[in-house]
């Protein structure tokens, strides 16, 4: 089911690329089973804080409790999407890389959540291209 799940966050992501966004995807499962997924829409709805796992909460809708789910993102989560999961409870994050972006595992790990790192090297690439065209928008998206 993993891969499965994780499949749809990769796909999100190439999703927002092809849209001109950035290219960060996520989704979020409940029992090994697709629940919601988005993508980074801050290009494309003018919205600086629709980070991928923002979007992906923000499809699935409310929820009664996320301490059962467990969040995929194809890149590390930045401090923003990292209090988010803190917030809810979020207690597993799947990540697809964090070579280009190094998030924050340590604070996330302090909270008790569960961190594992694909290292996934179609995310790898896919980002390293993005910083390499794109290195103003990528710089904007993580406030740098």
């Amino acid at each position: 089911m993993t891969d499965s799940v994780f499949e749809a966050a990769y796909q999100a992501a190439r999703e927002s690329l092809s849209q001109g966004g950035i290219p960060i995807g996520a989704a979020l499962a409940r029992g090994g089973e697709l629940v919601a997924v988005g993508h980074n829409e801050r290009v494309q709805n003018g919205d600086p804080i629709a980070h991928g796992e923002m979007s992906a909460l923000r499809a699935a809708g409310r929820q009664r409790s996320y301490r059962d789910t467990v969040l995929y993102s194809t890149l590390a989560p930045c401090a923003m999407c990292t209090g988010t999961i803190i917030q809810f409870k979020i207690p597993r994050v799947v990540v697809g890389e964090a070579q280009t972006f190094a998030g924050e595992f340590e604070l996330l790990r302090s909270r008790g959540v569960i961190v594992e790192v694909l290292d996934d090297q179609r995310c790898v690439e896919m980002m390293r291209a993005f910083q390499r065209e794109h290195p103003q928008l990528w710089a904007e998206d993580i406030a740098e």
